[in-house]
């Protein structure tokens, strides 16, 4: 269990972030469930180019939620 601060700010346990590869200064989507429940999903990003990507010069392209849950049940 995690507590809420005053700024609206929470600790994501840390086999969490490990179990999804979450690190520091990365993005997530807040989504709410029902009235009691969030889904805090990591934001995936394709690589097109590997090399672009090594030398810095990446082109970032979202991938969507569904297609991150398809992958993640394979």
């Amino acid at each position: 269990m995690v507590k809420v601060t005053k700024k609206y700010q929470v600790t994501i346990p840390e086999e969490a972030r490990r179990r999804i590869g979450l690190t520091s200064g990365e993005d997530v989507e807040v989504i709410p469930i029902n009235d009691n429940e969030i889904l805090i999903r990591r934001k995936v990003k394709k690589v097109k180019d590997p090399l672009s990507t090594l030398i810095g010069k990446e082109e970032e392209v979202e991938v969507p939620p569904e297609v991150v849950d398809e992958l993640a049940e394979r």
